[in-house]
């Protein structure tokens, strides 16, 4: 059953990735006002971070559970664990907006100035390159999963943009994760 026009697969993925990454560097260039999103109490913000780590550990799990379930030839559990992961991400997603708009920008790094330029600055910048890489990647991999049945999906580029997406995916949950060591663990 095809969900996605065929033909409409790259255009689909230039626009969905235009308009989320519009809407993260709107949000983190502060240019969306804090008015546009509702007042939450503190302890809800203070609370974002902790359960963004809880879902970059769980989204973790469920892209290496969806890779090994695809190399041992369960179409299904993959396709299942891959749409969980895809979920984790929004949820993250949202939730770190929601934050950085209500909150009125980024979290300042509390520690030492030469852990923030040899350490916290450097592994945050690869985190949110990969992060923006992966937006497209992933974009492209579950349209094409949309726009094909499985017995014509092995002919197209998902599993190449798949494992692409996957890798660079877990890299930045991982870095993502440290990131949060770094803010709210050690310093």
């Amino acid at each position: 059953m095809e969900y996605v026009p065929r033909e409409r697969v790259s255009e689909l993925t230039i626009g969905l990735s235009v308009v989320s990454l519009a809407v993260v560097f709107a949000a983190a260039g502060g240019r969306i006002p804090q008015s546009t999103v509702p007042a939450a109490p503190q302890w809800f913000l203070d609370l974002i971070p902790h359960v963004n780590v809880a879902i970059s550990v769980t989204a973790i799990a469920t892209i290496t559970y969806g890779w090994r379930a695809i190399r041992r030839g369960s179409v299904d559990r993959h396709r299942i664990a891959m749409l969980a992961s895809f979920g984790l991400f929004a949820a993250f997603l949202v939730l770190y907006l929601y934050r950085l708009v209500a909150v009125g920008g980024p979290e300042p790094f509390p520690g030492p100035e030469t852990v923030y330029q040899f350490v916290y600055l450097p592994i945050l910048v690869i985190h949110v390159f990969l992060a923006v890489v992966c937006v497209p990647l992933v974009y492209y991999a579950l349209l094409l999963a949309f726009a094909y049945p499985i017995e014509e999906l092995r002919r197209t580029n998902h599993a190449r943009f798949g494992r692409l997406a996957a890798s660079l995916w877990l890299v930045s949950f991982t870095l993502g994760i440290v990131v949060y060591v770094l803010l709210h663990v050690v310093y």
